[in-house]
C-alpha cells in the first residue's frame, strides 16, 4: 500500500523538498509519481507487455494450406475470431498508439458513466493500464470509481475506440401532471394592495428580536436560550391602520442558509446595526444576501440609548461600502431606534410602509393559495407540520397542498398568536397541519383541486428524486489524491462519529453546515445520521453499533432512551445553544488527540568517580556541568552519546546531606533508580516531560 509519506519519500529521493501532499509538482515529478504508483501498486508492466506484443506473431506461424483446412476447423481458424482477442491487447500495449486504417475504430456504447473496471471489460485492456491512461488525463480514479462520459472518450480514443452515448428506448410518455390551481394568471382587477414582508437581518446580539418584541409588545426574547433566536419567527403587527408581516431569521453566522432564506422571502429587510458595535462580519453577510435577492433595504441603528453609541460611524461605515445615508444624499433610508426606550420605533414603522407603496406591493386574495415553507418540524402529537408564508391567493382549511415531495389536506391553521383560522390571506403566515412528511425549508407550496392530484403531483416528483439518487449523480466525481491515498492506503485519522437531533429542519440544516465547516487534518468529524425529532432508543442502538455520541439541540428523549444509553455506554448531550454545541464537539475532537509529548533538560552531571556500596549500590560521584540536577522528575545516562539508561535518581546528596536540586558547578552524589552499570566519564542528564494538548 502507498502512503502519503512513501510518496514524499519518493520525491525526497528524487532531491524534491515536497512537505506535504498539497505541494506543487513539475510535469517531470508528476510523471515520475504516476509511474511509481504505477509500479507499487500492480508491479512492473513490462512483464506483462511482453507476451502480448507477440501473441499476434504467433498466430501468423502456422500457415494451413487450403487443401488441409477441413470444415471442423474452420470455427476455430476464422479470421474474425482469431484476431479478436489480439487486436485490444495489442492496444493494451501501446495506448498512444492509433489503429491501423484497414482495421477502423471500434464503436462501444455506454451511458453517461461508466465503472472503471466495468469500461476496462468493454475495451478489452487490463484496470491497470487503464488507470494509468487516465492519469495521463490528471484523472485519478479507482477501479471501482465512475468516471464522466467525457473523460471515458478521451480515454477511449487512446485505446483506438469509438465512443458514443447509449440510445435509450423512448420512455413511456408520463401522464401529464396536473396544474395547481394557482398556475392561471391574475387579473389586473382582482390585484389588492398586500401588506409588506420584512426580514430583521444583522450581527448576533444587535437587538433584532428585542427590537421586534418592543413592535408585537411580546417579550419573546428573554425565553430564548442564551438570547439567540433559534429558527425563523414570523408574525404580523398593526400600525396606522396597516398590516406588516415580519420574519426575524437567526443572527448566528451558524443559520447563514436559513437567514439567505429568509432574504429570498421578503420585501423588505431591515438590517439592524448596534450603535455601539457598528458593521460585523455577519452585518456584511446580511447586506450581501439582501444585495443578491435584490430586496429593498431600511437601516435601523439600534441601541442609540447606550453611551457608547455612535451612529455617525456607522454611516461611515455604510458609505464605505458603497451605500449612502438619505440624510447624506444617498437613497438608503436609515432610522435611529432603541429596542430599550422605544424611541425611534414608529419612524422606523413609517419608514416601512413608505417603502412597501413605492414598490406597489399587490396580490390576488380570490385565488387559490401558493407560497414557501419558512420552517418545517415533526412535532409530538401533531406530526410533521409547517410554518408558511402566503405569497398569493388565500389559503383556506381543507385545501389539498403539495410542496416539493409532501403533500397532505389542511386539517387545521394556527397563526402567530397560536389562534387557530379558518383562511389566510397574502403575507399571512401560519402553521400547517396534516402533511405527509416534512417538507424543506424554503421550498414552493401550491393548492391542488384535490386530494388525488396533490398525492399524484408528490408521488411523481418522489419517483424523480430516488431515481436521481439511484443514477448515482452524488458520486460522480474524480478523485484527489488525497482521497486515492486514502482509499487505497487507508488512514490513522481518528474520527469522532455524531449522531445529530434536532427540533425543527432548519436548524439540523444549519447545525449540519457549522459541523462540517469544522477544519482539522488530525481529526475527522463523521455524522453518521441526523433527523428532527427527539431522540429514541433507536438512535441509541445505531449509536452504540457505531460507536458515535448523540448530539441534540432543543430535543428530549423519549422513554427507555435514557435506560438504553446507560446500558449500552453511549454518551447523549443535549445543548439549547448552538455556538454551545459547536464549541462542545471542538472540544470533543480535540479529546481524541495524543498530547504532545515535550523533554526539557534541566541540566548535565559528569560521572568523575565511582564509589561500591556493596547492597546498597553504586554512587555515581558526580560535577554538575551545566543547568541543575533535580531529584524530581526524569534522569538519563548517556555514554559515548548513546543512552544507556533512562528512568528517575533515587537518591541525590550533597556533603552527605540529602537535597532536592544540584546547581552547576557543584559535586554531588547520584544514586540511579534500580541501575549500577555505571562507568566513569558517564553524563547523567536530568529532565522533565511536559504534555501539551494538540489543537485541530
Amino acid at each position: 500500500m502507498t502512503t502519503g509519506k512513501e510518496l514524499l519519500a519518493l520525491l525526497q529521493a528524487r532531491g524534491c523538498t515536497a512537505r506535504s501532499t498539497q505541494a506543487n509538482l513539475t510535469p517531470e515529478l508528476e510523471q515520475y509519481l504516476r509511474d511509481e504508483i504505477q509500479r507499487i501498486y500492480y508491479g512492473d508492466a513490462s512483464a506483462d507487455e511482453q507476451p502480448v506484443g507477440t501473441e499476434p506473431v504467433a498466430t501468423e506461424e502456422p500457415e494451413v494450406p487450403p487443401a488441409e483446412t477441413d470444415a471442423a476447423d474452420e470455427p476455430q481458424a476464422t479470421p474474425a475470431e482469431s484476431s479478436a482477442p489480439a487486436e485490444p491487447e495489442a492496444d493494451s500495449v501501446s495506448a498512444d498508439e492509433p489503429p491501423s486504417a484497414d482495421e477502423g475504430p471500434r464503436t462501444l456504447a455506454i451511458k453517461g458513466h461508466v465503472v472503471v473496471k466495468d469500461f476496462a471489460d468493454m475495451l478489452d485492456v487490463k484496470p491497470n493500464i487503464l488507470i494509468t491512461a487516465l492519469m495521463g488525463l490528471n484523472v485519478f480514479a479507482s477501479i471501482n470509481m465512475k468516471i464522466e462520459f467525457k473523460v471515458a472518450q478521451k480515454v477511449a480514443e487512446k485505446f483506438g475506440v469509438s465512443l458514443e452515448h447509449e440510445k435509450k428506448a423512448p420512455p413511456p410518455q408520463p401522464k401529464p401532471q396536473p396544474k395547481p390551481d394557482t398556475s392561471a394568471p391574475d387579473s389586473k382587477d382582482d390585484l389588492q394592495v398586500r401588506p409588506p414582508v420584512v426580514t430583521f437581518m444583522g450581527h448576533v446580539d444587535h437587538g433584532k428580536t428585542s427590537l421586534l418584541d418592543y413592535i408585537r409588545k411580546a417579550h419573546v426574547a428573554a425565553g430564548e436560550s442564551g438570547g439567540i433566536t433559534q429558527s425563523i419567527g414570523a408574525y404580523q403587527v398593526d400600525y396606522d391602520g396597516r398590516t406588516i408581516t415580519f420574519l426575524d431569521t437567526p443572527g448566528h453566522e451558524a443559520f447563514t442558509a436559513m437567514r439567505a432564506r429568509g432574504a429570498n422571502l421578503t420585501d423588505i429587510a431591515i438590517i439592524v446595526i448596534a450603535a455601539d458595535d457598528g458593521i460585523m462580519p455577519q452585518t456584511k453577510e446580511a447586506i450581501q444576501h439582501a444585495q443578491a435577492a435584490k430586496v429593498a433595504m431600511v437601516i435601523a441603528i439600534n441601541k442609540c440609548d447606550v453611551r457608547s453609541a455612535n451612529p455617525d460611524r456607522v454611516k461611515r461605515q455604510l458609505q464605505q461600502m458603497e451605500l449612502t445615508p438619505e440624510e447624506w444624499g444617498g437613497d438608503l433610508l436609515t432610522c435611529q431606534v432603541s429596542a430599550t426606550t422605544g424611541d425611534g420605533i414608529n419612524q422606523l414603522l413609517e419608514l416601512i410602509l413608505l417603502q412597501a407603496e413605492m414598490l406597489e406591493l399587490k396580490a390576488n386574495p380570490r385565488r387559490k393559495a401558493s407560497g414557501f415553507v419558512i420552517e418545517s418540524q415533526l412535532e409530538a402529537g401533531r406530526g410533521p407540520t409547517a410554518n408558511i408564508l402566503v405569497a398569493n391567493g388565500t389559503l383556506q382549511l381543507n385545501d389539498a397542498i403539495v410542496s416539493e415531495c409532501s403533500w397532505g389536506r389542511v386539517k387545521a391553521m394556527i397563526n402567530d398568536q397560536g389562534a387557530s383560522v379558518r383562511t389566510a390571506g397574502p403575507s399571512a403566515t401560519v402553521k400547517v397541519l396534516g402533511l405527509t412528511s416534512v417538507p424543506d425549508p424554503g421550498s414552493e407550496f401550491h393548492v391542488y383541486k384535490n386530494d388525488r392530484e396533490a398525492r399524484q403531483v408528490a408521488d411523481e416528483r418522489a419517483a424523480a428524486k430516488r431515481l436521481k439518487e439511484l443514477q448515482g449523480e452524488a458520486s460522480d466525481r474524480t478523485m484527489t489524491i488525497e482521497e486515492l491515498l486514502q482509499e487505497t492506503s487507508g488512514s490513522d485519522k481518528r474520527t469522532l462519529k455524531v449522531i445529530l437531533k434536532t427540533d425543527v429542519l432548519g436548524s439540523l440544516e444549519a447545525i449540519q453546515n457549522s459541523l462540517e465547516a469544522i477544519q482539522s487534518d488530525k481529526v475527522g468529524l463523521e455524522i453518521i445520521s441526523s433527523a428532527v425529532g427527539n431522540i429514541t432508543s433507536n438512535d441509541v442502538a445505531l449509536a452504540s453499533a457505531s460507536k458515535a455520541l448523540i448530539l441534540g439541540f432543543h430535543v428530549g428523549k423519549e422513554g427507555g432512551a435514557n435506560a438504553d444509553a446507560k446500558r449500552e455506554g453511549v454518551e447523549i448531550r443535549l445543548h439549547s445553544v448552538i455556538f454551545e454545541m459547536i464549541d462542545d464537539v471542538k472540544n470533543l475532537m480535540t479529546g481524541l488527540l495524543d498530547p504532545i509529548v515535550k523533554q526539557h533538560i534541566n541540566g548535565q552531571a559528569a560521572i568523575r568517580q565511582i564509589f561500591d556500596m556493596g547492597k546498597r549500590g553504586k554512587v555515581a560521584g558526580c560535577m554538575c556541568l551545566k543547568g541543575r540536577i533535580t531529584l524530581k522528575g526524569h534522569a538519563r545516562l548517556k555514554r559515548n552519546d548513546d543512552i544507556i539508561y533512562e528512568g528517575k535518581i533515587a537518591s541525590l546528596r550533597r556533603f552527605q546531606n540529602e537535597v532536592s536540586e544540584v546547581r552547576e558547578g557543584q559535586e554531588c552524589g547520584i544514586v540511579l533508580d534500580r541501575f549500577t552499570q555505571i562507568e566513569e566519564g558517564d553524563i547523567i542528564e536530568s529532565y522533565e516531560i511536559e504534555k501539551v494538548a494538540q489543537t485541530l
